[in-house]
């Protein structure tokens, strides 16, 4: 793929070849880029497929109207050109009990609630619910910001699955069978640090819950559960799959990517891989020793599972917590037994915010002291695009943030920079309309295929209802 050589890439030559090229050159190369780099911009439709919320930023008094700390808000999306946000109705992995069922309910419908109302009474002029991929066309097109819903952990759910139904008549337009913590509907990639499983892939709930999304015109993400899910998952599935916040294993070994198998299932099945810009999953690095021992002891002294702080620092943390967006600023992580059986995050989360704000101040004094590794980049996170397009195609690639649950790198560490992702595309050679397929294309080709499936499956239904009757 030809590459562009503007001033960023500049360090990577030798400085004989740089004094063969005039600097009055370079920076028009670099100026002429970044125009036609914002003119893509403006064109296509930027998808980020999660964004985490907590609904005390979804109040009258409070709200995504104004430029809060929250790395997105309607402000930050119009700075940085986002058009379309999918926010999370998330809850952390919690007791597969009736009384955790009953508890994770209400946290999910409050998150929904919240969404509606923001889409609804806070800024019905600003921001518009989309349910089919048709809408987020039309919305975009009508200048307003799209917000779209995800439900990241099938725990709510329980063991009624009439529940899938009542979520997509919500508007949860896409969900994940598992978090951190192996659920009632299938095992979690957290079971991997520890050797600990549940049901070996999917529960015969989980199973069902798949037939049922598929029927109902729900997309089945694969981001968080095992591979061994994932895989049975996609076989099962009748309509394409996404990873809505995963990047790719072979770059950065965390159980919270994809490896080659997976993302050749996901290929042959037709779905697409939102890649995320999460700084630990797209560069895995090792704190110090130093470092890792001051964390653990904060961990023990508050009660959290092991791994909860160890991919973030204090900066940035405030953002999950307090007023901020949702899941606290614990790493994407899992390590050990207790963490393959409840979110580490969902326990920082059950902190009051007396205690949170605590957490982030003693972390804060830790990465004085001992700072945590650099945070990966832009360019980084495009090398897993680059990987992910290589491995499996145009086709099936797009990006995600993870933000306000632990997301970003350097150069896109909030929705007020989302252009510098498709700067960084432009400067490696993507075409218009390969940025077009990598920021809105493949996901809205999937949603619209998911739709389709959906209608088939439920005329077939209504047809078999009809000839049983007339027999």
């Amino acid at each position: 793929m030809r590459r562009i050589l503007t001033t960023c890439c500049a360090s990577a030559l030798t400085l004989a070849a740089l004094e063969t090229v005039p600097l009055a050159r370079i920076q028009q190369t670099d100026e002429t880029l970044i125009k036609r780099a914002r003119a893509i911009h403006e064109r296509v439709i930027t998808i980020d497929t999660h964004d985490d919320i907590n609904a005390r930023n979804f109040t009258a008094e409070t709200n995504y109207t104004q430029r809060l700390d929250t790395q997105v808000n309607l402000p930050k999306m119009v700075e940085g050109g986002l058009d379309v946000a999918f926010f999370i109705v998330y809850v952390g992995q919690g007791p597969l009990t009736a009384e955790g069922y009953d508890n994770a309910y209400k946290q999910a419908t409050e998150k929904f609630d919240a969404i509606h109302r923001l889409t609804k009474e806070i800024a019905p002029d600003k921001i518009e619910l989309a349910l089919t991929a048709a809408d987020v066309r039309r919305i975009a097109q009508a200048g307003k910001k799209v917000a779209v819903i995800g439900i990241e952990n099938g725990y709510p759910i329980g063991e009624d699955i009439k529940r899938v139904k009542e979520f997509y008549d919500r508007g949860g337009r896409y969900l994940s069978l598992a978090h951190n913590g192996h659920s009632q509907l299938a095992d979690s990639n957290s079971g991997e640090a520890s050797g600990e499983w549940l049901h070996n892939g999917l529960s015969p709930l989980g199973r069902q819950v798949i037939a049922e999304a598929n029927r109902l015109g729900i997309m089945i993400d694969i981001s968080h559960p095992s591979k061994p899910s994932n895989l049975q998952a996609i076989a099962l599935s009748k309509a394409p799959v996404i990873a809505s916040h995963s990047a790719a294993r072979a770059l950065a070994n965390h159980s919270r990517n994809l490896d080659d198998e997976q993302l050749l299932a996901l290929q042959k099945n037709g779905g697409v891989v939102q890649t995320v810009a999460f700084s630990s999953y797209v560069k895995v690095a090792t704190p110090s020793a130093e470092r890792t021992a001051e964390v653990t002891k904060l961990e023990e002294e508050f009660g959290l599972p092991a791994g909860t702080l160890r991919g973030r620092g204090g900066r940035g943390f405030g953002r999950g917590a307090g007023r901020g967006a949702g899941r606290g600023a614990a790493a994407d992580t899992a390590t050990g037994a207790q963490r393959g059986r409840t979110g580490g995050r969902g326990a920082l989360a059950q902190l009051s915010e007396e205690k949170q704000a605590e957490v982030q101040k003693r972390l804060a004094e830790i990465d004085a002291q001992f700072p945590p590794p650099p945070r990966a980049t832009v360019k980084d996170f495009v090398d897993h695009v680059d990987y992910i397009v290589k491995k499996i195609g145009i086709d099936h690639v797009g990006i995600s943030s993870d933000f306000d649950g632990g997301g970003g790198v350097e150069g896109w560490s909030d929705a007020s920079e989302t252009f510098n992702v498709t700067l960084e595309l432009v400067r490696r050679g993507y075409t218009e309309e390969q940025i077009g397929k990598i920021w809105s294309g493949n996901l809205l080709r999937v949603m619209e295929q998911v739709q389709k499936v959906a209608q088939e499956l439920q005329k077939a239904r209504s047809e078999a209802g009809e000839s049983a009757n007339r027999r």
